[in-house]
């Protein structure tokens, strides 16, 4: 399995007990979706490697506790401190309307309803208080803040975004 095909869903913050047993920071708004999981993929060296779980539970609302199959010391579980958790992308519920998922929306266009055709989403910066939208606009750089108040309309379809920005801040960009 390639992380181009899965999604990251959370990392390993700590250990829980001297039975090998860890709790997984979730990166999700529902952690109950994952209490019944049956594997994960590991990234350990840069390669992701299936890990099997014998019993996985929430703890403290949005930490995941997990007891893997032969991780069974407190040793064992150093080995995978601090790793992400991957799942297939296969395994993402779908999403309808106006919400989506961060990577399936790579490549689609951005369209203002004042400016016009803005560019081509290339990535989501959501290390910022605010996601923004990475835009390329030929070679330049656009952001643009991923608010409801922004965002008019996503239509799958024809992969594209319809914003109303705020006056002005498109051509910052592009002076």
């Amino acid at each position: 399995m390639q992380k181009k095909d899965c999604f990251y869903l959370g990392k390993i913050v700590s250990k829980f007990s001297f039975k090998g047993e860890v709790l997984i920071k979730l990166d999700t708004d529902d952690p109950q979706s994952y209490q019944n999981l049956e594997s994960v993929f590991v990234n350990i060296n840069k390669h992701l490697v299936p890990f099997f779980i014998e019993r996985c539970s929430l703890h403290k609302s949005d930490l995941l506790r997990i007891k893997f199959e032969d991780i069974d010391t407190e040793e064992d579980a150093d080995d995978i401190m601090k790793s992400e958790l991957y799942l297939p992308l296969t395994l993402l519920p779908k999403l309808e309307g106006d919400k989506f998922y961060y990577h399936e929306i790579i490549g689609f266009k951005i369209v203002d309803i004042n400016f016009g055709e803005v560019g081509i989403i290339k990535g989501v910066n959501d290390t910022t208080t605010q996601p923004l939208f990475e835009i390329d606009r030929d070679g330049t750089e656009i952001l643009i803040p991923m608010i409801d108040s922004i965002i008019k309309k996503l239509d799958r379809e024809t992969q594209t975004f319809t914003i109303e920005a705020p006056d002005g801040l498109i051509d910052l960009y592009l002076e």
